[in-house]
């Protein structure tokens, strides 16, 4: 039967690889920028490494308790989806944990730490989401470097963000997160919109 005689789907299901389990520490407390960002760039490895994705992964955490809220890694392939980059997976399962639209809820101070700075689409997610913060390791032209097309980001994009009331922290562990890019890319990852 051709998908296009199939009645339309109307629900979506997000699941994130069960090995990430294995990697997150639910209970702990990160304390650092360097062991936030250290889980970020482990997420994105992993998910090279096991072959459940692409090489892109976001953590979230509570600032004040440094407590990890929920983390996303890229199911693009994986889940025929291409809105499922890990700065959006980790927004939605977050949001989702809380039982909010927003990560700001009551006062609530969150940041997000990536692998790589966001795509077009992710920095739209991230005005949104409610996260005080942005952090990043990997930088976009580090991504456009092993393929990918990463839309319409400028150096304005960050100043809305800044203007708007995010800190945002470009560059941190840049080395460790280009790395996990150029090995998805040497072992023959998939650039899905290059």
């Amino acid at each position: 039967m051709c998908a296009s005689s199939q009645s339309p789907q109307l629900q979506v299901a997000i699941r994130l690889p069960d090995w990430i389990h294995e990697i997150a520490d639910w209970q702990g407390v990160y304390h650092s920028d360097e062991e936030k960002m250290a889980l970020a760039i482990t997420l994105a490895d992993e998910n090279v490494k096991r072959q459940t994705g692409g090489p892109f992964g976001s953590a979230i955490f509570d600032m004040d308790s440094g407590k990890l809220l929920g983390v996303g890694v890229n199911q693009v392939v994986a889940q025929n989806n291409s809105t499922l980059h890990g700065e959006v997976t980790a927004i939605m399962l977050s949001q989702k944990r809380i039982e909010n639209f927003t990560l700001g809820a009551q006062g609530a101070r969150r940041e997000l730490f990536t692998s790589c700075e966001p795509c077009a689409m992710c920095m739209g997610a991230t005005l949104w989401s409610g996260v005080k913060r942005l952090v990043c390791a990997a930088t976009g032209e580090d991504a456009r470097a092993i393929g990918f097309d990463e839309g319409p980001v400028f150096e304005q994009s960050y100043a809305y963000l800044k203007k708007a009331g995010l800190d945002v922290v470009r560059e941190l562990m840049r080395e460790q997160g280009r790395q996990v890019l150029q090995d998805y890319r040497l072992n023959g990852g998939e650039i899905y919109n290059g």
